[in-house]
């Protein structure tokens, strides 16, 4: 689920919803207000994905949350 094998394909697989998500954080931005986004244009249908493809990208630290908003890591 993490990574697309023969199984999963890659639009389907948290590597995927996180180059989706990714893009959106050139602001920062709340966890609410990026799922609406997330949602409304259809990219991740579910919030569970969300949460998890979030925790990914926070634990290969790519982002960062500071005072209530999710931002990308800088270096």
């Amino acid at each position: 689920m993490i990574l697309p094998d023969k199984n999963i394909d890659l639009r389907h697989s948290l590597l995927g919803f996180g180059s989706l998500i990714l893009p959106e954080l050139k602001t920062m931005q709340t966890v609410s207000s990026l799922w609406e986004k997330m949602r409304e244009e259809g990219k991740i249908r579910s919030y569970e994905k969300f949460v998890l493809t979030l925790d990914f990208l926070f634990a290969i630290q790519l982002i960062e949350y500071e005072s209530g908003l999710i931002k990308l890591k800088t270096k």
